[in-house]
């Protein structure tokens, strides 16, 4: 295939991924429980979020398109800051100096620095909380409803043609 056809189908996934989850009327059913770990010291649990609308964006800095994905996630968080939407950057980076993927905390925090997120980072180094909430590719994001649902499906991938908020509004909108 050629460059633009790889464009054009990747175009295609997301699209459909986007209409199946902008279908889903309520969340899936799956409730979520987990325990992240913030790069400050920190932790969020599913109980401390529990009562808000959440949005967990799952990336790596070693990832490239991660860097596009934090400029769209802190837009969301400032689009949507008078409705009470709790926004996190979930880091994939692994813990692990041994690992070719690892990364400090301080690393973390200088990557959401020079890409200007202001959200709470938090880890899931492991891959544990993406994988319980159907995250099966990176970066992506998961919608949790008032009651820690997964809201809809994963939105996985970046779609070029599409701010992150253009994407996630319909889907927010409906539960905010």
């Amino acid at each position: 295939m050629t460059k633009i056809n790889y464009h054009l189908l990747a175009v295609a996934v997301l699209s459909v991924l986007l209409a199946v989850a902008q279908a889903a009327p309520q969340g899936s059913g799956r409730a979520v429980n987990f325990t992240l770990r913030s790069v400050d010291g920190g932790s969020i649990t599913s109980d401390t979020v529990r009562g808000d609308v959440v949005v967990l964006a799952f990336g790596a800095t070693w990832l490239p398109l991660s860097r596009e994905q934090v400029q769209g996630v802190q837009k969301l968080a400032d689009q949507y800051s008078a409705r009470n939407l709790r926004v996190y950057w979930v880091s994939t980076d692994s813990e692990s100096p041994k690992s070719k993927n690892y990364a400090t905390d301080a690393q973390l925090r200088s990557f959401a620095r020079k890409n200007g997120l202001k959200v709470p980072m938090l880890r899931d180094p492991d891959g544990a909380v993406s994988k319980q909430m159907g995250v099966d590719e990176l970066p992506a994001v998961v919608i949790l409803d008032r009651q820690g649902n997964v809201y809809g499906a994963p939105l996985g991938g970046l779609d070029p043609e599409r701010s992150l908020s253009d994407q996630l509004a319909p889907m927010l909108d409906k539960i905010l």
